[in-house]
């Protein structure tokens, strides 16, 4: 049974840990042996001896019959973008590729207070800047399904890990969907928590040594079983002893079946085409759920696509000011400042949001709350339990391509995370789950998105999909 193990999903593998049918020190070996004979690189920095002791600590526990938390004796990864006490976190970047933090981002801390075993880091692109995980000091991640496709990024080695069985479940982050869009392409499940669940102090970007993070950036799971991601949230939800907090989150739970949800379906948007494989996939779907009994209609969405896109964007660029030097931020000015009024190209968008005033993002600020409150009206008055759109436009783009093409159409770049982008900046919970194989044998997965705190009801519809 051990060596098939690597293949099982996490919660399983606890069941085997809890059951005495394996040892930590094992289960790690197993995958450490994985890790090697991986050819993906999504694994990029270890620490065996150390991964060893804390997997012996654990074997210890469980001999004296305790347990130090949910996760106690599982090996995980962890993105390179969170501080790892005593293990190098470079972000991605030359410039901190001797990093090794003295203490964990809070994330991770969490996860260790509950005694998961951090086996290792895994790949991005450097800051998590950019769609493909890619950068000069450790190379490319490789999707497991097609070795010549991307695995999407920031969290492309975090998927992959999941994907090729390296690590039963993994930490990312979202900003800009750089959790969901590496989950679909590489077929894996990975979740968004509703923002301000899990805290992103000790991720990088910011620097080393911040204590705050953009205000739209998340912490999130991913992995191969719904019911993972839930043990994950769980953990991750609950506060270290060195937090010294009070508080404890009790997330509702789904209460009733497929057959009794209430499901919108927003399957196309001329701001973001997708392709025909992809719209197949949501065709099934929602031909699934209807068969289950669940009521399943059609919207056009709560919001514009394009002025929720505009709004995204424009926070963004904002967000990502806060460690720019004096010196590099006074160059953005004087060029802000050169432009000409009427000039609307990207570049000139760029700009002006980089070097937008105070009062400029308070009123963007005051935007961004009544989207929420139209999303949250869309679920409530219309009793809405899940909307579905589609994760991506299409499934894995070719490693290295700066384009996308969408049947035969060049888009944008960066619609890739359109759909994701829709709730960024909003906070709501977003699922992106596998469902569908293209033509290609890549895999389409699609975006399950909930009210503020329905994280656990994604996950229980996500457990009981009836469209497998």
């Amino acid at each position: 049974m051990t060596t098939d193990l690597t293949h099982q999903p996490a919660h399983i593998q606890l069941q085997a840990l809890d059951r005495r049918e394996i040892s930590s020190r094992e289960l790690l070996d197993l995958h450490l042996d994985r890790i090697d004979a991986s050819h993906v690189n999504a694994v990029i920095t270890r620490d065996d001896e150390a991964a060893r002791a804390a997997a012996l600590a654990a074997d210890e526990r469980r001999a004296r019959n305790e347990k130090k938390g949910t996760l106690d004796g599982l090996p995980l990864t962890i993105k390179d973008s969170f501080e790892t006490a005593g293990l190098r976190t470079t972000s991605g970047s030359e410039d901190l590729a001797d990093h090794v933090p003295a203490r964990d981002a809070d994330a991770v801390a969490r996860l260790r207070s509950q005694g998961a075993v951090i086996m290792g880091k895994t790949n991005t692109p450097a800051y998590c800047q950019d769609l493909h995980t890619d950068n000069s000091l450790f190379g490319s991640t490789l999707n497991p399904h097609d070795l010549k496709r991307t695995a999407g990024g920031s969290s492309g080695g975090p998927a992959a890990a999941v994907a090729a069985h390296l690590t039963p479940a993994d930490l990312g982050s979202d900003l800009a969907g750089s959790l969901r869009l590496p989950a679909h392409y590489c077929g894996v499940y990975g979740l968004r928590p509703t923002l301000g669940l899990i805290p992103a102090r000790g991720h990088i970007p910011r620097p080393p040594g911040w204590i705050t993070s953009s205000d739209m950036v998340t912490p999130g799971p991913l992995a191969r079983h719904p019911r993972d991601l839930d043990l994950l949230l769980d953990a991750l939800t609950t506060p270290s002893p060195a937090e010294n907090s009070p508080w404890r989150v009790n997330l509702p739970t789904a209460r009733r079946a497929v057959g009794q949800l209430r499901v919108a379906v927003w399957a196309q948007d001329a701001r973001c085409p997708v392709d025909r494989e992809t719209a197949d996939a949501i065709a099934s779907v929602e031909q699934a759920l209807a068969s289950a009994g669940a009521d399943v209609r059609r919207t056009v969405g709560p919001v514009g696509f394009a002025d929720s896109l505009r709004l995204f964007e424009q926070l963004l660029h904002g967000t990502a000011t806060a460690a720019t030097d004096d010196a590099a931020g006074a160059v953005e000015l004087a060029a802000a400042r050169d432009l000409h009024e009427d000039d609307a190209s990207p570049r000139a968008t760029f700009l002006r949001h980089r070097t937008q005033t105070h009062r400029v993002w308070l009123r963007a600020d005051e935007e961004r709350l009544r989207l929420q409150q139209t999303w949250h009206q869309f679920f409530t008055d219309s009793e809405y339990d899940v909307l579905i759109t589609p994760a991506a436009p299409t499934a894995a783009i070719p490693a290295g391509s700066r384009s996308l093409t969408v049947d035969g159409v060049e888009r944008s770049f960066f619609d890739q995370t359109g759909w994701a982008n829709l709730t960024s900046h909003i906070g709501l919970p977003s699922l992106v789950m596998p469902h569908a194989h293209s033509a290609d044998g890549l895999p389409i997965g699609v975006q399950l998105i909930g009210p503020a705190y329905s994280d656990r009801i994604l996950l229980a519809l996500a457990e009981r999909q009836p469209w497998l």
